[in-house]
């Protein structure tokens, strides 16, 4: 049977209720991924401002999520994008534009909000335009409180902030919870009617702990979430929290928050099995199999794995979309993956689903 694609399953898993079909759900999939898996270069077009080239990507992009039956297109475009650092800060390749209260004042807010208008209104429209029938979108405004922190300031020049200057350390967080929810707001009003599901990645954590001290996430960072899952439920949408890490500590605070559903595991952290019997009947989990899996083990071996524990998964979870539990980037072997979508897609057939 041809593959009919039907958003509303990541949307019920995002409520955290039982999809009709098992729905397959990536974060992230690299487009250099998708072109192997198609025959077809559109990657290099990805951020292009030239409307031949995006027509050429997002036509071939949305295309993969459906020749791959998932029910949704996962998109997002960057705040760090049009930060002054682009991502360097995150990656800790330079110290952020903000090191003192004469660098945070120096910088027009209002400017980065219209600057990422400018720069992601059109890839929306085009994605909009190649969406296939019967899909959303999963996604919107990527980057989140914690993220933007570090790519403004720095990881560990945030520590020293905290301790030299409190207050601009505590502004710095209150002025990016502005940025984004004027962005946001932008983006719901705008093109907030070609997602089902909304979201953003702020990775808080690493495989033992945090990246920052529980007390940050609950004063300084869980307070900006709330701000914006707010607008995302007033706007009628499931928000879905994707961050890497061992979060224990601070999951339940961010469950309060108000978040419908988490995605992001690793099997060294806790197995799959222990989300689901702590939160699976607080919020949707979108994940389960680890990417090292995906890497490491035979075609044979990924299938047979995803199979059952898929099945597991979807019978003791109440909102479950099955993937990675992390991104597909571009080091993952084409046929690692395609065992695992194959593996979902038989999953299907065995409840007799298409």
């Amino acid at each position: 049977m041809q593959f009919v694609p039907n958003y509303r399953n990541i949307m019920a898993a995002a409520k955290n209720t039982k999809p009709q079909r098992l729905p397959l759900y990536e974060h992230i999939i690299s487009p250099e991924i998708m072109e192997r898996v198609l025959g077809e270069r559109f990657a290099q077009f990805e951020y292009s401002n030239d409307q031949h080239e995006l027509r050429h990507f997002f036509k071939h992009y949305c295309r993969f999520f459906k020749t791959m039956t998932y029910d949704t297109v996962s998109y997002e475009f960057p705040i760090v994008y049009i930060l002054p650092a682009q991502g360097a800060g995150i990656l800790g390749k330079t110290p952020g534009p903000i090191q003192s209260r004469i660098d945070f004042n120096s910088i027009d807010w209002d400017l980065l909000v219209e600057k990422y208008i400018q720069n992601a209104d059109e890839k929306f429209r085009m994605l909009g335009k190649f969406m296939p029938e019967g899909m959303k979108a999963v996604g919107g405004v990527a980057n989140g409180v914690f993220e933007i922190s570090e790519d403004l300031v720095g990881l560990e020049h945030l520590a020293y902030m905290q301790v030299d200057d409190p207050q601009l350390f505590n502004d710095v967080f209150c002025k990016i919870g502005d940025l984004m929810c004027s962005i946001w707001d932008w983006f719901l009003k705008a093109h907030g009617d070609l997602y089902c599901v909304c979201r953003f990645g702020d990775d808080l954590g690493y495989k033992s702990g945090l990246l920052t001290s529980p007390n940050v996430v609950r004063n300084n960072i869980i307070p900006q979430y709330k701000r914006i899952i707010d607008a995302i439920h007033n706007a009628g949408k499931p928000f879905l929290w994707h961050s890497c890490g061992n979060l224990f500590s601070i999951m339940d605070e961010v469950i309060d928050a108000g978040i419908d559903a988490k995605h992001s595991n690793e099997d060294i952290i806790a197995p799959y099995s222990e989300w689901i019997r702590r939160y699976s009947k607080k919020i949707g989990l979108f994940g389960g199999i680890d990417v090292g899996l995906l890497c490491q083990e035979s075609e044979d071996h990924i299938y047979r794995h995803v199979f059952e524990m898929g099945i597991t998964y979807r019978n003791s979870a109440q909102g479950f979309a099955l993937g990675s539990g992390n991104s597909i980037p571009n080091y993952v072997p084409v046929n690692g993956y395609l065992a695992m979508v194959g593996a979902a897609q038989d999953i299907r057939k065995h409840e007799g689903q298409n």
